[in-house]
């Protein structure tokens, strides 16, 4: 069997304790078959044999993926699908080839269902306008997978139609057995609570943020942020999800901004001015990723959004490094 398939056959049972040496694996791994984070490993001089600890793992920083075709093994594939990150006109946009389109949404609703339950237990209703207009985006094509597993029967998208939005959550609140998550970017569930607020339809609902002002509105920190939500929505605490285009995981916030990952999908900080200082130990400083499940991409990088870590794992998202892009799900300043 190859490594690929071993490492993806044991990725669902990975646990805190066995991750670490499937990271370190996949890194000597990578660090061979993916021609870019070679040649990066390569002009720094590192030694993948010589890395014995996730602290010496040299990261990619996220830019490459706006230039380079991040593949493992490419040569040896084909990709069944590209994501493209949100952008502007004056901006590129980071392409993740996907090998396994199912790899993506299975391993996707397995985090999901760790945390919140089986799908079947929801409804998925979604306001992604500026996801969907741009097109090929990972946070539409989990959503629609997430929605068509869950055998709703309302249409999980609804753009800018804010009445049929409303429509859908009041039949969706009549189903038993159900609950009904709202999800959206922030201008757009912005738009929809100040259009309904106080309406009894939009009580009772997890909304799930996922970041992004998209220039529409101003941007605002994150307590801000979920104050406002909370007018319209209700007391309960405003939930987030963390991803981004480069990943295949998620992490999840559940009201109190601290977001929790998966054993597959584990954070690490550095110290802003030195990329390669990365410690299991920092208190705060920007963020790198391992993705366990980015087999065949790059499963190490490092992104540009500053972070607190806490001592159970979970962190929280500061800002972003300065005169870097504003982008990904959960970006908050």
């Amino acid at each position: 069997m190859s490594f690929r398939a071993l490492h993806l056959q044991q990725l669902p049972s990975l646990t805190s304790a066995t991750a670490p040496a499937a990271a370190l694996a996949l890194f000597r791994y990578q660090a061979r078959r993916c021609a870019p984070y070679a040649a990066y490993l390569a002009a720094l001089g590192c030694q993948p044999e010589r890395v014995q600890q996730l602290t010496d793992i040299p990261f990619l920083p996220i830019e490459f993926f706006k230039t380079q075709d991040v593949r493992t093994d490419a040569a040896e594939w084909s990709p069944q699908e590209t994501f493209l990150s949100s952008g502007t006109t004056r901006q590129s946009r980071s392409q993740h080839q996907v090998r396994d389109r199912q790899l993506y949404r299975q391993h996707a609703a397995r985090i999901f269902e760790q945390f919140y339950g089986p799908l079947t237990g929801w409804t998925f209703l979604a306001l992604l306008p500026s996801y969907l207009e741009q097109g090929n985006s990972s946070l539409v094509a989990m959503v629609e997978y997430f929605s068509q597993q869950s055998g709703q029967k309302q249409p999980a998208f609804f753009l800018r139609d804010h009445d049929a939005l409303l429509a859908a959550l009041a039949q969706a609140k009549l189903e038993s057995g159900r609950r009904v998550l709202l999800l959206g970017v922030s201008y757009a569930l912005l738009d929809f609570a100040a259009a309904y607020a106080g309406w009894p339809e939009l009580h009772g609902l997890t909304v799930l943020e996922t970041g992004g002002m998209k220039g529409r509105r101003r941007e605002m920190i994150r307590e801000e942020l979920h104050a406002e939500l909370q007018q319209a929505f209700g007391p309960a605490g405003i939930h987030s999800e963390y991803g981004m285009t480069e990943l295949l995981g998620q992490a999840y916030s559940f009201g109190d901004g601290r977001f929790h990952a998966p054993p597959q999908l584990r954070v690490l900080l550095r110290d802003p001015s030195d990329p390669f200082s990365v410690s299991e130990t920092r208190a705060a400083g920007a963020l790198n990723v391992i993705d366990l499940a980015n087999v065949d991409s790059c499963a190490f990088i490092e992104t540009k959004d500053l972070a607190r870590l806490h001592p159970d794992g979970s962190f929280e998202v500061l800002g972003r490094l300065d005169n870097s892009d504003v982008r990904g799900c959960n970006q908050m300043v």
